[in-house]
Order: structure tokens, then sequence, then C-alpha cells
């Protein structure tokens, strides 16, 4: 039986996303957003939740966020 590695789905101060290996410390700038699991329901919260691919400053500048 193999155990599929678990992943958090993190967030840059720009909105991206992204995962990130459960149980290791989060690179500088990434917050973890609080959803986890397998690594196929993690990206498919990120394609639920990302709707607006633009980073956040962009958005800004162009008047959306």
């Amino acid at each position: 039986m193999t155990i599929e590695p678990q992943y958090l789905v993190v967030m840059n101060h720009e909105e991206q996303y992204s995962l990130w290996p459960q149980g290791r410390e989060l690179p500088a700038g990434w917050t973890a957003t609080g959803f986890g699991g397998d690594k196929q329901a993690c990206l498919d919260h990120i394609n639920a939740v990302w709707t607006d691919m633009r980073p956040l400053s962009l958005r800004k500048a162009m008047g959306d966020a």
C-alpha cells in the first residue's frame, strides 16, 4: 500500500496559489490557506478558488481589486 503525499494550499502576497508538502516549513512570503489533502484535492481546490490569475498588484492597478 502506497501512502499518497499530503499537501497544503498556500498563497503569497499577490494572492497567487501553490502546493506545499505538509510538514515542511513554508517559504518566506507564503501562508497556508487552511486547505490540505492529496495533490489532486489541492489542485481541485485551487482551480475552484483561483478564478482570476492576475497578481493582486495588477488587479489593483487596473482598478479591479
